[in-house]
């Protein structure tokens, strides 16, 4: 039995003789990795002026909120005030004699409660559509005052031109962080100001170039990697004559970007 257990071991098993032939077999030449150019792009978002319309759910509750406090409130100075008034009003209508009366009172609380009906009949609230909304001025900061504005400029990728958010070749030893303000400036002027949140990006896209333009000017890349970063607009105007720009704001966002590079962009901007 000893024999026969040492013969087993002694034979060479069909597993060790397959990786055996594996080791032995040529190896396969590595491929060569494919080169990608590395993009900063840039996010600039206007943020609301005006607060926007309440949904039919926001006025429900608001109606709801307004009966609870309503309901729930007690009265204030101005009503305990008011109430005295009428209460002094007709013990003098009586012919009774009142000892505490403030001679030298120079308005009453229904004077003031006139007052500030009869100021409030004078407003004119300003009027939400501006005079770009009327003329569908793409360029204007002044449209869309209740929206979030996101700008894209004109670029060109291949042979074709394309609206996209402000985007820049990496240069060597540029952070992403400074990549992203050095596009800033070069595609918005440097009268535009603008706050870059955080040193990571907040999204990423990538696509290859066209067939007939890879291996020129981009170096051999077969494409392009972009890495996005946030910035909040803050003040100053773009160029007019050097740059094709426009603030666009959710829904024409989504009919102007392509559709690939649109859903990138959506995954870090909030719903309206």
């Amino acid at each position: 039995m000893i024999k026969n257990a040492l013969r087993i071991l002694q034979t060479p098993s069909t597993s060790s003789v397959h990786f055996r032939n594996l080791s032995k077999a040529p190896s396969a030449s590595p491929s060569k990795p494919e080169k990608w150019d590395l993009l900063t792009a840039i996010c600039v978002e206007r943020k609301p002026a005006l607060t926007p319309p309440l949904t039919d759910l926001e006025k429900e509750y608001k109606q709801y909120l307004q009966e609870v406090e309503y309901e729930r409130s007690l009265k204030s100075d101005h009503e305990m005030k008011l109430e005295a008034e009428k209460k002094v009003l007709e013990s003098l209508k009586a012919g009774e004699t009142i000892e505490d009366l403030d001679v030298n009172l120079k308005q009453t609380a229904q004077d003031f409660a006139d007052a500030c009906v009869e100021e409030l009949a004078q407003f004119k609230p300003a009027d939400r559509l501006t005079e770009a909304d009327r003329r569908n001025d793409l360029k204007s900061l002044q449209r869309k005052l209740d929206k979030h504005l996101v700008l894209v400029v004109q670029q060109r990728i291949g042979k074709e031109k394309h609206f996209l958010l402000p985007q820049g070749l990496r240069q060597d030893g540029e952070s992403l962080r400074q990549t992203a303000e050095r596009v800033l400036k070069e595609n918005c002027g440097s009268d535009i100001q603008a706050r870059i949140y955080g040193n990571a990006p907040c999204g990423f896209y990538k696509y290859k170039y066209p067939k007939d333009v890879r291996g020129g000017g981009s170096g051999g890349a077969v494409g392009a990697k972009v890495f996005f970063y946030f910035a909040r607009y803050l003040n100053g105007r773009l160029p007019e004559k050097d740059v094709d720009y426009k603030w666009l704001d959710r829904k024409e966002l989504y009919k102007t970007l392509p559709a690939p590079y649109n859903r990138s962009v959506s995954e870090f901007l909030f719903d309206e």
